[in-house]
Protein backbone atom coordinates (compact mmCIF):
# COMPACT_ATOMS: atom_id res chain seq x y z
CA UNK A 1 0.00 0.00 0.00
CA UNK A 2 2.65 2.49 0.98
CA UNK A 3 4.78 2.06 -2.14
CA UNK A 4 2.45 4.60 -3.76
CA UNK A 5 1.15 6.43 -0.69
CA UNK A 6 1.90 9.92 -1.87
CA UNK A 7 0.58 9.32 -5.36
CA UNK A 8 -2.66 8.21 -3.73
CA UNK A 9 -2.80 11.33 -1.61
CA UNK A 10 -2.33 13.47 -4.73
CA UNK A 11 -4.92 11.48 -6.64
CA UNK A 12 -7.35 11.79 -3.75
CA UNK A 13 -7.00 15.55 -3.91
CA UNK A 14 -7.39 15.50 -7.70
CA UNK A 15 -10.31 12.97 -7.85
CA UNK A 16 10.42 28.94 7.90
CA UNK A 17 33.29 46.83 22.98
CA UNK A 18 36.31 47.21 23.93
CA UNK A 19 38.60 50.22 23.60
CA UNK A 20 42.06 50.04 21.94
CA UNK A 21 45.03 50.74 24.17
CA UNK A 22 48.00 52.82 23.02
CA UNK A 23 51.53 52.14 24.19
CA UNK A 24 53.22 54.96 26.09
CA UNK A 25 56.11 56.71 24.37
CA UNK A 26 59.52 55.95 25.81
CA UNK A 27 62.15 58.58 26.23
CA UNK A 28 64.76 56.01 25.26
CA UNK A 29 63.51 54.50 22.02
CA UNK A 30 66.12 51.72 22.21
CA UNK A 31 64.55 50.25 25.38
CA UNK A 32 61.30 48.31 25.03
CA UNK A 33 58.57 49.18 27.49
CA UNK A 34 56.37 46.63 29.26
CA UNK A 35 53.01 47.83 30.47
CA UNK A 36 52.15 46.47 33.92
CA UNK A 37 49.04 44.22 34.01
CA UNK A 38 47.58 43.51 37.40
CA UNK A 39 45.33 40.65 38.41
CA UNK A 40 42.23 42.53 37.31
CA UNK A 41 43.77 43.15 33.90
CA UNK A 42 44.69 39.50 33.51
CA UNK A 43 41.15 38.47 34.48
CA UNK A 44 39.66 40.91 31.99
CA UNK A 45 41.82 39.53 29.20
CA UNK A 46 40.95 35.97 30.13
CA UNK A 47 37.23 36.73 30.19
CA UNK A 48 37.46 38.54 26.86
CA UNK A 49 39.30 35.61 25.30
CA UNK A 50 36.78 33.10 26.58
CA UNK A 51 33.78 35.13 25.52
CA UNK A 52 34.71 35.37 21.84
CA UNK A 53 33.97 31.71 21.00
CA UNK A 54 30.74 31.99 22.98
CA UNK A 55 29.69 35.00 20.94
CA UNK A 56 30.34 33.15 17.70
CA UNK A 57 28.46 30.11 18.99
CA UNK A 58 25.29 32.04 19.83
CA UNK A 59 24.02 32.40 16.22
CA UNK A 60 24.63 28.68 15.60
CA UNK A 61 22.69 27.75 18.73
CA UNK A 62 19.83 30.04 17.75
CA UNK A 63 19.71 28.54 14.25
CA UNK A 64 19.70 25.00 15.63
CA UNK A 65 16.91 25.90 18.04
CA UNK A 66 14.82 27.38 15.25
CA UNK A 67 15.41 24.37 13.00
CA UNK A 68 14.27 22.09 15.82
CA UNK A 69 11.10 24.15 16.23
CA UNK A 70 10.35 23.92 12.51
CA UNK A 71 10.97 20.17 12.39
CA UNK A 72 9.09 19.24 15.59
CA UNK A 73 5.52 19.22 14.13
CA UNK A 74 6.63 17.02 11.23
CA UNK A 75 8.44 14.64 13.59
CA UNK A 76 5.23 14.28 15.61
CA UNK A 77 3.27 13.74 12.39
CA UNK A 78 5.63 11.00 11.22
CA UNK A 79 5.46 9.29 14.61
CA UNK A 80 1.65 9.36 14.54
CA UNK A 81 1.50 8.05 10.96
CA UNK A 82 3.84 5.20 11.85
CA UNK A 83 1.65 4.34 14.85
CA UNK A 84 -1.42 4.34 12.60
CA UNK A 85 0.33 2.07 10.10
CA UNK A 86 1.26 -0.39 12.84
CA UNK A 87 -2.25 -0.30 14.29
CA UNK A 88 -3.72 -1.09 10.88
CA UNK A 89 -7.32 -1.62 9.91
CA UNK A 90 -8.05 -3.86 12.88
CA UNK A 91 -8.41 -0.65 14.92
CA UNK A 92 -11.71 1.09 14.05
CA UNK A 93 -11.38 4.07 11.69
CA UNK A 94 -13.16 6.41 14.11
CA UNK A 95 -10.70 5.52 16.89
CA UNK A 96 -7.69 6.14 14.65
CA UNK A 97 -9.30 9.37 13.41
CA UNK A 98 -9.62 10.67 16.98
CA UNK A 99 -5.94 9.91 17.61
CA UNK A 100 -4.57 11.46 14.40
CA UNK A 101 -6.80 14.55 14.07
CA UNK A 102 -5.05 16.69 16.72
CA UNK A 103 -1.63 15.79 15.26
CA UNK A 104 -2.77 16.86 11.78
CA UNK A 105 -4.12 20.12 13.17
CA UNK A 106 -0.81 20.76 14.94
CA UNK A 107 1.29 19.99 11.86
CA UNK A 108 -0.78 21.79 9.20
CA UNK A 109 -2.31 25.24 8.88
CA UNK A 110 -5.50 23.75 7.45
CA UNK A 111 -7.30 27.08 7.05
CA UNK A 112 -4.40 28.54 5.06
CA UNK A 113 -4.17 25.40 2.89
CA UNK A 114 -7.91 25.49 2.21
CA UNK A 115 -7.85 29.19 1.32
CA UNK A 116 -4.92 28.65 -1.07
CA UNK A 117 -6.65 25.63 -2.61
CA UNK A 118 -9.88 27.55 -3.17
CA UNK A 119 -8.08 30.59 -4.56
CA UNK A 120 -9.51 34.08 -5.02
CA UNK A 121 -13.09 32.94 -4.40
CA UNK A 122 -12.24 32.43 -0.72
CA UNK A 123 -12.36 36.16 0.06
CA UNK A 124 -15.86 36.61 -1.30
CA UNK A 125 -17.38 33.59 0.46
CA UNK A 126 -19.85 34.06 3.30
CA UNK A 127 -18.63 33.12 6.76
CA UNK A 128 -21.05 30.20 7.02
CA UNK A 129 -19.77 28.84 3.69
CA UNK A 130 -16.18 29.09 4.94
CA UNK A 131 -17.13 27.29 8.18
CA UNK A 132 -18.80 24.44 6.26
CA UNK A 133 -15.76 24.06 4.00
CA UNK A 134 -13.30 24.17 6.91
CA UNK A 135 -15.13 21.38 8.74
CA UNK A 136 -15.37 19.20 5.63
CA UNK A 137 -11.75 19.87 4.60
CA UNK A 138 -10.44 19.00 8.08
CA UNK A 139 -12.16 15.62 8.04
CA UNK A 140 -11.07 15.01 4.46
CA UNK A 141 -7.40 15.76 5.23
CA UNK A 142 -7.31 13.52 8.30
CA UNK A 143 -9.15 10.74 6.48
CA UNK A 144 -6.72 10.93 3.53
CA UNK A 145 -3.72 10.33 5.77
CA UNK A 146 -5.48 7.59 7.74
CA UNK A 147 -6.51 5.68 4.63
CA UNK A 148 -3.16 5.95 2.87
CA UNK A 149 -0.96 5.16 5.87
CA UNK A 150 -2.77 2.08 7.15
CA UNK A 151 -0.35 -0.80 6.52
CA UNK A 152 3.07 -1.45 8.04
CA UNK A 153 5.66 -3.42 6.10
CA UNK A 154 8.87 -2.26 7.74
CA UNK A 155 8.73 1.34 6.50
CA UNK A 156 10.41 4.19 8.35
CA UNK A 157 10.56 7.96 8.13
CA UNK A 158 13.71 10.05 7.80
CA UNK A 159 13.92 13.82 8.34
CA UNK A 160 16.81 16.00 7.15
CA UNK A 161 18.54 17.50 10.23
CA UNK A 162 18.48 21.06 8.87
CA UNK A 163 15.77 23.08 7.16
CA UNK A 164 15.94 25.07 3.95
CA UNK A 165 15.02 28.72 4.44
CA UNK A 166 13.05 30.57 1.78
CA UNK A 167 13.25 34.28 0.96
CA UNK A 168 9.65 34.86 2.09
CA UNK A 169 10.39 33.69 5.64
CA UNK A 170 9.02 30.18 5.14
CA UNK A 171 11.15 27.06 5.54
CA UNK A 172 11.19 23.59 3.99
CA UNK A 173 11.51 20.35 5.94
CA UNK A 174 12.72 17.52 3.71
CA UNK A 175 11.66 13.99 4.64
CA UNK A 176 11.78 10.52 3.11
CA UNK A 177 9.64 7.44 3.45
CA UNK A 178 12.06 4.51 3.41
CA UNK A 179 10.91 1.02 2.42
CA UNK A 180 12.40 -2.40 3.15
CA UNK A 181 13.34 -2.89 -0.50
CA UNK A 182 15.58 0.20 -0.40
CA UNK A 183 13.29 2.49 -2.38
CA UNK A 184 12.12 5.79 -0.96
CA UNK A 185 9.73 8.67 -1.57
CA UNK A 186 10.73 12.27 -0.86
CA UNK A 187 8.23 14.57 0.82
CA UNK A 188 9.01 18.23 1.45
CA UNK A 189 6.86 20.22 3.87
CA UNK A 190 6.65 23.98 3.28
CA UNK A 191 6.46 25.49 6.78
CA UNK A 192 5.19 28.90 7.84
CA UNK A 193 5.48 30.51 11.27
CA UNK A 194 2.05 31.18 12.77
CA UNK A 195 0.93 32.57 16.15
CA UNK A 196 0.62 28.97 17.34
CA UNK A 197 3.98 27.82 15.96
CA UNK A 198 5.41 26.47 12.72
CA UNK A 199 2.87 24.70 10.49
CA UNK A 200 2.93 23.18 7.02
CA UNK A 201 1.12 25.11 4.28
CA UNK A 202 1.95 22.74 1.42
CA UNK A 203 3.46 19.32 0.74
CA UNK A 204 5.71 18.71 -2.27
CA UNK A 205 6.14 15.24 -3.75
CA UNK A 206 9.72 14.74 -4.94
CA UNK A 207 10.30 18.41 -4.17
CA UNK A 208 8.14 19.66 -7.05
CA UNK A 209 4.53 18.40 -7.12
CA UNK A 210 2.43 20.65 -4.90
CA UNK A 211 -0.57 19.11 -3.18
CA UNK A 212 -2.17 22.55 -2.91
CA UNK A 213 -1.87 23.00 -6.69
CA UNK A 214 -3.49 19.60 -7.30
CA UNK A 215 -6.33 20.41 -4.91
CA UNK A 216 -6.81 23.84 -6.47
CA UNK A 217 -7.50 22.26 -9.85
CA UNK A 218 -10.03 19.82 -8.39
CA UNK A 219 -11.71 22.46 -6.20
CA UNK A 220 -11.98 24.93 -9.08
CA UNK A 221 -13.98 22.44 -11.13
CA UNK A 222 -16.45 21.75 -8.30
CA UNK A 223 -16.85 25.43 -7.42
CA UNK A 224 -17.43 26.37 -11.05
CA UNK A 225 -20.05 23.70 -11.57
CA UNK A 226 -21.91 23.82 -8.29
CA UNK A 227 -20.48 26.45 -5.95
CA UNK A 228 -19.66 25.87 -2.31
CA UNK A 229 -22.36 23.20 -1.78
CA UNK A 230 -20.79 21.09 -4.54
CA UNK A 231 -17.33 21.34 -3.00
CA UNK A 232 -18.62 20.48 0.47
CA UNK A 233 -20.50 17.50 -0.93
CA UNK A 234 -17.43 16.42 -2.87
CA UNK A 235 -15.28 16.45 0.24
CA UNK A 236 -17.93 14.58 2.20
CA UNK A 237 -18.10 11.88 -0.46
CA UNK A 238 -14.32 11.52 -0.41
CA UNK A 239 -14.41 11.05 3.38
CA UNK A 240 -17.12 8.41 3.03
CA UNK A 241 -15.04 6.52 0.44
CA UNK A 242 -11.80 6.77 2.41
CA UNK A 243 -13.35 5.79 5.74
CA UNK A 244 -15.73 3.11 4.57
CA UNK A 245 -18.87 5.07 5.37
CA UNK A 246 -18.06 7.91 7.78
CA UNK A 247 -19.16 11.27 6.38
CA UNK A 248 -17.67 14.72 7.02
Amino acid sequence: MTHNIISKLMNAAAGLGSRNQTNAMEKNTMTPTTLPIGRRGMLALAVAGLSLPALFAQPARAENTESAAVIAPIQRLNDALLANMKAGKQVPFAQRFAALAPVIENAFDLDAILAASVGLRWRSMAENEKADLQAAFRRYTVSSYLANFDEYNGQSFQIAPSVRKLDNGEAVVDTKILRKDGTSTKLSYVMRKTPSGWKAVDVLLDGTISRVAVQRSDFRYLLTNGGVPALVAGLQNKVANLSGGMRA
